[in-house]
């Protein structure tokens, strides 16, 4: 198991017990970090509050709306005063409206379209400028965001998503580009589908669950423990020399051509 004791990690996006971000926030506690998580509200604070109990060291709980720069300095500075720096942070926050992921993509919305792109994609960049200085404070460190192959190719339903997570992938680059002489690293993990909150809200999900069972190269859908274990790589000295890239743990889906 990678080591992560006496590091310090931030999580950002566990809305419940089936968040991808909650997976790995399992097993860096469990690889001995020390976690601050974030809530975006009251309703979803409840949520986290009862799953910080499971973990073995005691967690700093902050609230943040990714979509709010006040929010995200707030989160920084309260950091500031209570750590002496960042090792890591995994960004796991992503939103559609419902609507957008339902209608045809030629007919999203401009505020969609906007409210995607903000939450998916630009929040990983304004997490990653406040935590720049707690980051490099401890000599740098990695930040792990979560995409997927809609990125990519079209999936049905998926939609302004898939626009969003190229962003995103896109935004991955450029950072890793910026922060790599402070020994920052940056990438993203693109999961294969997982039944979590956000998945719920896309319709067919099933079917694409089992598309992916007939195809890939393992014949089986992944689970939350597999984007875990690759994010505990990225995160932990094993990945010390990888930044800027997209890391697939999707059963060997991608690479099949029929």
């Amino acid at each position: 198991m990678s080591d992560l004791s006496g590091r310090t990690g931030l999580i950002v996006g566990v809305a419940n017990k089936r968040s991808l971000a909650w997976a790995i926030a399992q097993r860096a506690d469990d690889a001995g970090a020390r976690l601050v998580l974030t809530y975006q509200n009251d309703r979803l604070k409840e949520n986290v509050d009862e799953l910080v109990t499971q973990l073995k060291t005691p967690a700093v709980l902050l609230p943040c709306d990714v979509s709010r720069d006040d929010d995200i300095a707030h989160l920084f500075e309260s950091l500031d005063a209570q750590v002496d720096g960042l090792d890591f942070v995994v960004h796991g926050a992503a939103f559609a409206p419902r609507e957008s992921l339902s209608a045809p993509f030629l007919q999203t919305s401009r505020e969609a379209f906007r409210i995607a792109l903000d939450i998916s994609a630009y929040s990983l960049v304004a997490v990653a400028r406040g935590a720049e200085p707690l980051l490099a404070r401890k000599g740098g460190g990695s930040i792990v965001t979560l995409s997927y192959l809609g990125s990519d190719r079209v999936f049905p339903n998926y939609n302004v998503m898939g626009v969003a997570k190229a962003a995103l992938e896109s935004s991955v680059r450029y950072l890793a580009a910026d922060l790599g002489a402070q020994n920052i690293r940056v990438n993203t993990i693109s999961a294969g589908p997982v039944k979590t909150l956000a998945a719920s809200g896309i319709s067919g999900f099933s079917g694409i669950l089992q598309v992916y069972r007939d195809r890939a190269a393992l014949k089986r859908n992944i689970d939350s423990g597999d984007v875990a274990g690759a994010a505990m790589f990225l995160l932990s000295d094993w990945g010390r020399g990888v930044t800027g890239e997209v890391i697939y743990v999707d059963a060997g889906y991608r690479p099949m051509g029929m």
